[in-house]
């Protein structure tokens, strides 16, 4: 989704890579939970709800769908491509249409295993919860979504009359079918605007009217809730002539925090990668990579410049981690920690420029670090700046067997060699 939205809206969200892509953090919530939400605004959901055991299965089945024929089971993981997934178990799909005597049989087959699809790579993601829904009838399925764009200075609104299917594949295409409509976020959005949106998604039997205010709750949430993208592919039209969210992708802008208490309360770590998880929770900022070097530095435009010289000089950066100027020797300890849960890690580069952050206050750090933590790699430590002296005595009076580097070139070129001894 985020390539498309790239594609479509120039210089929009534009990253460099994919750490500095992943660096932009947003809330992510399930399914279920942005269907909620948006029923609260309003807007036409289907009737659903989340289980995590099959006795909430069978509990939602008598209380919830009573009579029901039939079904819609999905696997709730924070990733897109869930139909065409496939589960560890050997289980196919990670969307299911379901006759009633078959729910729980294929409940039981998501509830607690891995599924993988094309956005969450081999390791793929844990299935805590699977959503029930009604089966509509739908005669019409299109495609919504609003972001925010940098071109224009204001969320914009995107809209296509085809839907449910790779809408990446349908905007490379036929671009043409593609309406994109700015918000002037002073303004707020206007009749006209809302008619603009409807009349790019093309309804065949939806009220234009009805349409037209389910837009506007739409916009309403985005706005109040402090929304980065929110996401509705298919927006759909059922046989009852109404306009349906029949799939809810929303993020959040995690500077919002502080006043959407209750959605950042929403946030599932078990969707996350653990270690982004414990830094987070340690104020560090983590990204984890795919590399054999792990990297620790003080600044994000230092982090940057270690990351490119180590593959420069032929190596992989394993992660991107930024202590900030101001981090404890807490803090310090933590990031090994982090740094050193890495399997894939075979040498560790510390790159400290000291201007606020204190080159002895690092050499603390590292010390406590190996006391606590079994160094099982080499660790590369470049020092310079503020208390350098001070920090290059604690780490020499350690007793730790250091690799020690001058510059940040010499820093690097040791630790490509260290990780593949």
């Amino acid at each position: 989704m985020r390539g498309l939205l790239n594609k479509l809206v120039s210089c929009s969200l534009s990253v460099a890579g994919k750490w500095q892509h992943q660096q932009l953090r947003r809330l992510n919530i399930h399914e279920y939970q942005g269907a909620e939400l948006m029923g609260k605004y309003g807007v036409n959901v289907p009737k659903g709800v989340a289980v995590s055991s099959l006795d909430e299965v069978k509990k939602a089945i008598q209380d919830v769908f009573p009579g029901e024929s039939e079904l819609v089971v999905k696997s709730q993981v924070l990733a897109g491509g869930r139909g065409l997934g496939k589960f560890k178990n050997g289980f196919q799909g990670g969307v299911h249409i379901v006759k009633a005597d078959k729910i729980e049989e294929t409940a039981g087959k998501m509830l607690g295993q891995i599924l993988v699809t094309k956005q969450t790579g081999s390791q793929g993601k844990i299935v805590s919860k699977v959503y029930l829904c009604e089966k509509l009838s739908l005669v019409n399925e299109m495609y919504f979504a609003i972001m925010l764009d940098r071109t224009s200075a204001g969320p914009l609104i995107i809209a296509c009359k085809k839907g449910g299917t790779s809408i990446e594949d349908l905007a490379e295409k036929f671009p043409d079918l593609i309406i994109k409509v700015p918000i002037d976020v002073f303004k707020g959005i206007t009749d006209e605007d809302a008619a603009k949106v409807v009349d790019g998604l093309a309804p065949k039997v939806a009220d234009r009217s009805n349409s037209i205010e389910q837009v506007k709750k739409l916009y309403k949430l985005f706005c109040e809730c402090d929304c980065t993208l929110l996401e509705i592919n298919p927006i759909a039209e059922t046989s009852d002539k109404q306009l349906v969210a029949a799939d809810a992708k929303l993020n959040f802008d995690d500077n919002a925090a502080f006043r959407q208490k209750e959605i950042f309360a929403l946030r599932d770590p078990t969707q996350e990668d653990p270690r982004e998880v414990a830094a987070a929770m340690a104020d560090l900022n983590y990204i984890g990579l795919d590399g054999e070097i792990g990297c620790m530095v003080n600044g994000a435009g230092l982090a940057m410049a270690t990351m490119d010289i180590v593959k420069l000089h032929g190596g992989t950066p394993a992660n991107f981690l930024d202590v900030g100027g101001n981090a404890s020797e807490g803090q310090v300890v933590e990031a090994f920690k982090i740094l050193t849960s890495d399997d894939k890690v075979k040498a560790i580069l510390v790159n400290i420029f000291g201007g606020i952050m204190k080159c002895d206050v690092i050499a603390s750090g590292i010390v406590n670090a190996a006391k606590q933590v079994a160094l099982k790699v080499p660790v590369v430590v470049r020092l310079e700046g503020t208390n350098v002296d001070q920090g290059k005595r604690i780490l020499k009076e350690s007793g730790m067997a250091l690799i020690t580097a001058e510059d940040l070139d010499d820093a690097a070129k040791k630790a490509v060699k260290a990780s593949a001894s």
